[in-house]
């Protein structure tokens, strides 16, 4: 079992940045999942963000704008949000599952999710 809780997100105004945590605890070992953040706003699907295991993974969107990366020793994963669009408005999910894959139905763990809103 993996508990994930989010934190960091907010309002910001566009052209701004939001680093989004999410914190893991659990017997499981952190270290041997994938995770991976997904993001749904109002009336739309849940869409893969950006993933990470050995390597990492982004939506054509938000590549080279978000970057996420994890610290194994903290059992905790990170999204660096740069250069924020009101089109990235959304809550924002924590994920940990075996691979990094864009669908939702291959994550087994799931956080509670983040308001993540760029003003313009």
């Amino acid at each position: 079992q993996v508990q994930l809780v989010e934190s960091g997100g907010g309002l910001v105004q566009a052209g701004g940045s939001l680093r989004l945590s999410c914190a893991a605890s659990g017997r499981s070992t952190f270290r041997s999942y994938a995770m991976a953040w997904f993001r749904q706003a109002p009336g739309k699907e849940r869409d893969f963000v950006a993933g990470i295991k050995w390597s990492t993974y982004y939506t054509d969107s938000v590549n080279g704008r978000f970057t996420i990366s994890r610290d194994n020793a903290k059992n905790t994963v990170y999204l660096q949000m740069n250069s924020l669009k009101p089109e990235d408005t959304a809550v924002y999910y924590c994920a940990a599952g075996n691979f990094v894959q864009t669908t939702s139905d291959a994550y087994d763990y799931w956080g509670q999710g983040i308001q993540v809103t760029v003003s313009s």
